[in-house]
């Protein structure tokens, strides 16, 4: 996916083409038809900055009722492109979840435009499951995620089906989501 001057909208796009598109997250559907995700653009230009905005908007999500605002993702399109140190500022983002007391409460995934599995080589299929057009730190309520997970019939096949499904659709498939008109 080739960015453009508004991250959110490639964001969104990216949303819905291929993580609902192809069903990549079974769960992420419901809370984009309610409007109940927070889109975030940041403009944090270091670490500090970022943890630091990470932190406001893990308390507002803390503190909004959930038929309001489900989840959050945080797009910071300056900060942490090279995608280890994305990985190591994750620690510093789950260390911050632990300092606020909000272990059990709420968690950080992750998204990359490089993401790679351990073990994976950069360019397999696979690692887009988890490659955003931007690095994204997704906000999400653990009773939300449970819930979603005790609802879903056999929530272990989702990395399997992934998987499938992104070997089927290869690179170029994976191309033309963003370059095609749906």
């Amino acid at each position: 996916m080739l960015p453009s001057a508004d991250p959110i909208a490639d964001t969104r796009l990216w949303l819905e083409r291929a993580v609902i598109g192809l069903n990549l997250c079974p769960f992420a559907k419901a809370v984009v038809v309610k409007d109940q995700v927070r889109f975030v653009l940041s403009d944090a230009t270091t670490p500090e900055a970022l943890l630091e905005e990470l932190g406001e908007e893990l308390l507002r999500l803390r503190d909004t009722p959930a038929g309001e605002i489900d989840t959050t993702l945080i797009v910071h399109p300056q900060i942490l492109g090279d995608f280890l140190e994305y990985n190591d500022f994750l620690d510093e983002a789950d260390g911050l979840v632990e300092v606020l007391q909000l272990d059990g409460v709420l968690q950080v995934a992750s998204f990359h435009p490089e993401y790679q599995f351990a073990g994976t080589a950069p360019d397999d299929i696979g690692n887009y499951t988890n490659r955003a057009p931007y690095p994204t730190l997704h906000l999400l309520r653990e009773d939300s995620v449970a819930r979603a997970v005790d609802a879903y019939p056999e929530p272990d096949s989702i990395i399997d089906r992934n998987l499938a499904t992104l070997e089927t659709l290869g690179h170029a498939g994976w191309a033309r989501l963003f370059t095609e008109a749906n």
